[in-house]
């Protein structure tokens, strides 16, 4: 009984931060502040209360629409606040409440963000990935997963396998093929993670980018010139190094070194 309260709490408490993402998502890549104004309808501009701001809940009551203007609610919102709770939910039952709890709710929420801003605007913010390589690296002093020395081959390791991916790519097609966005986004996945998550997180970011790439490709019909935005595969192959890393590890142990 304790545990279940305990994962409901969790759970609520996710949401609450995925409605924060929310405003972070809208507001970072116009360069405008997440603290003032206060949440507001980007329709009508009219104030929103806090019994309207409640995360999931609001929007099933109100059926996806403003109170004030009846304007839609993007289902942005509640896929955002669901996800960072079963994120949150999903990071409890794996450490339970403790410091590893707590550093990878952080990073969760920062490639949560990731992904939902890459995909719309195909940037990834300096603010969350220079900061998140700061304090991946500080953290690694305290986190019992990763140590400094770990963190710091990490950043180095990220951001250089794919500055140098990048620049290869530009040397024989003469186009950038991945930003400084994404190059920044896996040093900071290397400072929470350390260089062991390298590897498979690179390997499943390209598998997926590339499944979905060409379906993009025979969709859109631009061949080569088809862009899609690699912030989000680097995101969710870290996700799932974090939630299976031993097994993963184990694999990588056996196929590279056996």
């Amino acid at each position: 009984m304790h545990d279940i309260i305990i994962s409901i709490f969790t759970f609520i408490f996710g949401t609450l931060v995925g409605s924060f993402l929310n405003v972070v998502i809208l507001r970072l890549p116009q360069n405008e502040s997440i603290v003032l104004p206060a949440s507001h309808c980007p329709d009508c501009e009219g104030p929103i209360k806090w019994h309207d701001n409640v995360p999931l809940v609001s929007f099933i009551l109100l059926r996806g629409r403003c109170r004030s203007c009846s304007s839609p609610i993007s289902w942005q919102y509640p896929i955002v606040e669901l996800s960072m709770g079963l994120l949150s939910l999903a990071l409890y039952l794996k450490f339970s409440l403790s410091l590893s709890f707590a550093i990878y709710f952080l990073l969760s929420a920062a490639l949560l963000a990731v992904i939902v801003i890459d995909i719309y605007h195909q940037i990834i913010p300096d603010p969350i990935s220079l900061t998140g390589i700061l304090v991946g690296f500080g953290l690694s002093f305290v986190n019992p997963h990763v140590t400094w020395q770990d963190s710091g081959l990490g950043i180095i390791g990220g951001g250089g396998v794919l500055y140098g991916i990048a620049t290869t790519y530009y040397i024989f097609t003469k186009r950038e093929g991945m930003g400084g966005g994404d190059i920044k986004l896996l040093a900071m996945i290397g400072a929470f993670q350390g260089w062991q998550s390298l590897p498979f997180v690179i390997f499943s970011s390209s598998l997926l980018g590339t499944i979905v790439g060409v379906g993009f490709m025979l969709k859109q019909k631009k061949g080569g010139k088809t862009v899609v935005p690699y912030g989000p595969f680097l995101s969710v192959g870290s996700l799932l190094y974090l939630f299976f890393m031993e097994r993963i590890d184990q694999y990588f142990a056996a196929l590279f070194f056996r």
